[in-house]
């Protein structure tokens, strides 16, 4: 990773600025070597794509808030800075390559993306925040999404009366640092599987 300076000014910055931050913790980290050799597949096409320039660009739009593949689009108006910020070695995957890369890589890489979560907040010597008590907070929570008039594998009714998905997520300490999600269908209970979890 380059070194990145930060300056005080008076300029305006693009939205997606944020982006050098998450790439610097994550250049930190072993995470994308490790994901780099993970064999996953030989049948892929874009071979010259690393996996962890396509993990990369997701966490990318990612952290700005948008799940959707297409949402990689936005990258392509200015490549040179995504590729920078986030650390991209090759190039910004499409939208149909993330897509088919994630349906080969499956639930495959699942502990080694939980283990690169927990090495990077002990390589960044982050500590959750206990509350007064003197506890850890960890929140566990069900957020259905809502997938409404979607053919997606997975969507139905969930409790909140729409169709969609049911994933649970984890988080600890009073800042909420996310350490396990799994999507589930949205007709899952919330209690099924939880202490599992």
């Amino acid at each position: 990773m380059k070194t990145i300076h930060v300056e005080f000014s008076d300029e305006r910055l693009i939205t997606p600025s944020g982006l050098v931050f998450v790439g610097q913790i994550l250049g930190k980290s072993n995470f994308i070597k490790k994901i780099n050799r993970a064999l996953i597949s030989k049948e892929y096409l874009q071979k010259q794509i690393k996996n962890g320039d396509v993990l990369l660009t997701y966490i990318g739009i990612l952290c700005q808030g948008k799940p959707q593949y297409e949402s990689v689009r936005e990258m392509m108006d200015d490549p040179d800075y995504y590729k920078y910020a986030l650390g991209i070695v090759y190039a910004i995957p499409s939208a149909e390559t993330l897509r088919q890369r994630f349906d080969m890589i499956g639930d495959t890489l699942r502990k080694d993306i939980q283990q690169a979560n927990i090495d990077v907040l002990q390589e960044m010597n982050i500590e959750p925040s206990a509350l007064d008590n003197g506890y850890v907070l960890v929140d566990i929570d069900v957020t259905p999404f809502d997938n409404s008039k979607s053919n997606k594998e997975g969507v139905s009714r969930t409790y909140k009366r729409f169709d969609g998905y049911a994933p649970i997520m984890a988080y600890i300490g009073t800042e909420g640092y996310l350490v396990n999600l799994e999507l589930r269908v949205g007709k899952q209970h919330c209690q099924k599987d939880t202490p599992i979890f």
